[in-house]
């Protein structure tokens, strides 16, 4: 058995048993639903029995979860993608690409308030792009307080004092890609001229 499926399996019996938690069942109910010994049920949460699919098959009949569910498998067929919102701040990131290192990319939602915050600039190493969709993005930047309404886009040294808000107390959606080494986004707009002949 390779490393993967190994992890794979090794990951079920965790998984088994917070289900079971959360539904709020005992082994010994889940025996008498799914027909496996209560020993054996036990040895699989803990990791001592590798699971098989006979018996997986009676226990995502019973929680009515999909098998892959159980077994954590990456799942296949469906286009969807399964985004995690991530909360900083006070504000919420839904991260667009999963790739560990260079450019990550991500939407951020400020969320309304009564009273716009105070800025309170922040440094740290890295390169950051950003576009309003929408709202009224107030951007502070080293020594310059800007307002970006929607189609508007910044491009920064994240080593300079910088805060995100809102300009208006307003939602502010906007996209962001962010280079941990500095990496710059390049952004082309319109044609090149053309080159001189000769």
């Amino acid at each position: 058995m390779d490393g993967e499926a190994a992890d794979v399996l090794g990951a079920v019996g965790p998984r088994l048993r917070a289900l079971r938690r959360e539904r709020g069942i005992t082994l010994a109910e889940l025996s008498v639903t799914t027909g496996v010994s209560e020993s054996t049920l036990s040895r699989l949460e803990s990791g001592q029995r590798r699971a098989t699919l006979e018996l997986l098959l009676p226990l995502a009949r019973t929680y009515d979860v999909p098998l892959d569910d159980l077994v954590g498998a990456p799942r296949t067929g469906d286009p969807r993608i399964h985004l995690k919102p991530l909360r900083r701040f006070g504000m919420v990131f839904v991260p667009l690409s999963r790739r560990p290192g260079g450019t990550q990319a991500f939407k951020m939602i400020i969320p309304a308030r009564p009273e716009p915050l105070e800025p309170t600039p922040q440094t740290h190493e890295g390169f950051e792009w950003l576009y309003v969709l929408n709202g009224r993005l107030r951007l502070v930047l080293g020594e310059h307080d800007l307002t970006l309404p929607p189609g508007e886009a910044a491009e920064f040294d994240t080593s300079m004092p910088h805060w995100l808000g809102s300009a208006d107390g307003g939602a502010v959606e906007l996209l962001i890609l962010f280079g941990l080494q500095g990496v710059r986004a390049h952004v082309r707009a319109g044609a090149r001229p053309p080159r001189p002949a000769g």
